[in-house]
């Protein structure tokens, strides 16, 4: 049986797709990455990457502290 292969940057809650946004441009005025709303061809790989890097940091923080019951910082 073939494999199918899916867009990989889709949304998996599309009602979240907007917040992921304003997460993704509030991390990346962060870290000082000029990201724009549409295409952004001027960033480098290095700091694309770094973006999504430290959404992923922040997301995985946010669910441990969850997941022990503790409260944000």
């Amino acid at each position: 049986m073939a494999k199918s292969y899916t867009k990989t940057n889709q949304v998996e809650v599309p009602e979240a797709k907007d917040a992921m946004d304003r997460f993704k441009m509030e991390v990346a005025n962060e870290i000082g990455v000029d990201l724009k709303p549409g295409y952004n061809g001027n960033i480098t790989a290095k700091e694309a990457g770094s973006i999504g890097g430290e959404m992923v940091r922040k997301m995985i923080k946010k669910q441990e502290q969850q997941m022990a019951g503790g409260s944000e910082e």
